[in-house]
């Protein structure tokens, strides 16, 4: 590490990273019962199914259907890149080990997403069947369904905060919103369900591998360069959360409102605190 930094984040990268465990107790068993589940639910459907890959989807289209589509706009947001990072960015300061492993688990995510989305090119809803015998909401995407990278996102930043967590009821409701976020993609016409359960198995794996990464990587923790790099990249997705509601209306103000927010906090933790020290200090 630098002896010197311009921002002294020497002192709260430390007191972060000895806050944060290094090997959560029951972290691993949890994302790995999630993912096996997930991995036999994905499974089961496409080979056992009525309707093989389709399988489910119009079922849980409809009955989303009778809850508000506001609610399963503010649920599908979850699983947006952008709002991962911008979350990602509030716990940067105080908790470098856990924001570090989100971006290591990120690269696992996208090469598993990105990497599987043009190999298969899978037909979405939209697509298929036809039109009006479905809800949509937002976008029609028509290509590259499987897997549900907004699923996957979710599960990764989900399973990555639960990977750290010390309570197996915060464990818990974190997993279970991760499946709602991902089963929001189905709500709006998307994905099949196939797509979210392998999505949600693959985000909790990429947030395993996240996690050993993280361990054997200690600069992505300790090097301030290495951390305000991402800090800044994570800056620039909440910046984009004030102008783009990924297709979404009803997710809009939430969206600029996290965005703002998580821009204030940033700036005041990594700028104007650090600065007043330094006047104090001198």
């Amino acid at each position: 590490m630098r002896s010197s930094s311009t921002f002294t984040l020497r002192g709260a990268l430390a007191l972060g990273a000895d806050r944060d465990p290094v090997h959560p107790l029951g972290g691993t068993g949890w994302l790995l019962g999630w993912a096996l589940i997930c991995s036999v639910i994905a499974l089961a459907l496409w080979q056992f199914g009525p309707a093989g890959y389709h399988s489910g989807f119009l079922t849980l289209n409809t009955l989303s259907a009778l809850l508000p589509s506001s609610l399963w706009q503010w649920l599908t947001v979850l699983g947006d890149e952008r709002v991962a990072l911008t979350l990602g960015l509030l716990l940067s300061y105080r908790h470098p080990r856990v924001f570090w492993t989100l971006i290591c688990a990120a690269l696992v995510a996208i090469a598993y997403s990105r990497g599987l989305k043009p190999l298969i090119d899978a037909s979405r809803p939209p697509a298929v069947l036809a039109a009006g015998s479905f809800e949509v909401i937002g976008d029609a995407h028509r290509s590259q369904s499987f897997p549900s990278g907004h699923s996957v996102t979710a599960g990764v930043f989900c399973g990555v905060l639960a990977y750290y967590s010390q309570r197996s009821s915060l464990r818990l409701s974190l997993l279970v919103l991760a499946t709602l976020a991902g089963l929001s993609r189905v709500a709006v016409g998307v994905h099949w369900p196939v797509d979210v359960m392998a999505g949600l198995a693959g985000g909790g794996v990429a947030a395993l591998a996240g996690a050993a990464m993280a361990r054997r990587s200690l600069w992505g923790i300790y090097d301030e360069g290495v951390h305000l790099a991402f800090v800044v990249l994570a800056g620039f997705a909440a910046i984009g959360l004030l102008f783009d509601d990924g297709g979404y209306a009803a997710a809009a103000h939430l969206l600029r409102l996290l965005g703002c927010g998580a821009l204030i906090i940033a700036t005041l933790q990594y700028l104007i605190w650090p600065l007043r020290r330094r006047l104090f200090e001198h």
